[in-house]
């Protein structure tokens, strides 16, 4: 009984992410190009026919569907259904890992507002203001919400919106002054101001400890897949390259794997404390 219901409880998450990620979706490719995000309903990009409520449904919409429109015949992008899986599997991720309520509700948001960031600077290089800012006040809003649920006290509340600010601080201050020391060092725009702001952004969800957790994991991560593009010949060491995935990445391993990452590191390297 306990397994049927556990099966249930994942296929009902995976249908809200998928949900949600049909959602993404959208705001992905319109707000880049300053469309509404709830006017016109999906529609194909193509001939604009409106999707009925049987193609509209998340992943099995383009499966029955055969990855083409209905009416012209155009190819829809498989990448909508891989989204809406992803956002999916990962809110069961989150659903697992989470000790609270309020924990899973957050980091439902916050992974969400990672992948459209990470997705929209693969497609145009860059990081909206309007997503950035929107999720740096919205996590320190969970922070205080999660510091009322945890104690059941008001004076946890400004506590943990001190720590969302201060890592929101230090997520900015840190990148800004990588990005101008790599300028410096390699005579070029070493990273662009939208990953300044979108650290900060991931400050204000995980606080300065887990922030530097996070900003490590995205570097190392990147600077691997950067020097196998190059010396596989599919970039060159000037190509610019977009950082706002390898950030949302190491975030989003912090958000799962964190706590175990630290000890595994502090019992490796300071076993005495």
């Amino acid at each position: 009984m306990e397994a049927l219901i556990a099966v249930v409880t994942a296929l009902f998450v995976f249908a809200l992410g998928a949900a949600i990620g049909s959602f993404l979706n959208v705001v992905v490719y319109r707000l880049p190009a300053n469309l509404s995000i709830l006017w016109p309903p999906s529609r194909c990009p193509h001939c604009l026919h409106s999707l009925g409520k049987r193609e509209n449904v998340p992943v099995l919409g383009w499966l029955w569907l055969r990855g083409r429109c209905r009416h012209c015949k155009s190819r829809i992008s498989a990448r909508y259904p891989l989204v809406e899986a992803a956002t999916g599997f990962l809110f069961i991720l989150v659903f697992w890992t989470s000790s609270s309520s309020v924990q899973v509700v957050g980091y439902w948001a916050f992974v969400s507002w990672l992948l459209v960031l990470s997705l929209i600077d693969l497609d145009t290089m860059t990081l909206p203001n309007s997503l950035t800012q929107s999720g740096l006040v919205a996590g320190l809003g969970w922070q205080v919400a999660n510091g009322w649920f945890e104690s059941a006290q008001i004076t946890a509340m400004p506590e943990r919106l001190m720590i969302g600010i201060f890592g929101a601080v230090l997520g900015i201050w840190l990148f800004d002054f990588i990005a101008n020391v790599g300028s410096v060092v390699f005579q070029q725009e070493a990273m662009g101001g939208g990953d300044a702001k979108l650290a900060a952004m991931m400050g204000a969800w995980l606080g300065w400890k887990y922030l530097l957790l996070a900003g490590f994991l995205a570097c190392a991560v990147g600077a691997f897949a950067g020097g196998g593009a190059i010396a596989c010949g599919w970039i060159t060491r000037r190509q610019r390259m977009p950082f706002g995935p390898f950030l949302a990445l190491g975030a989003a391993l912090t958000i799962f794997w964190g706590e175990a990452i630290l000890s595994a590191y502090l019992g490796l390297f300071f076993p005495l404390l």
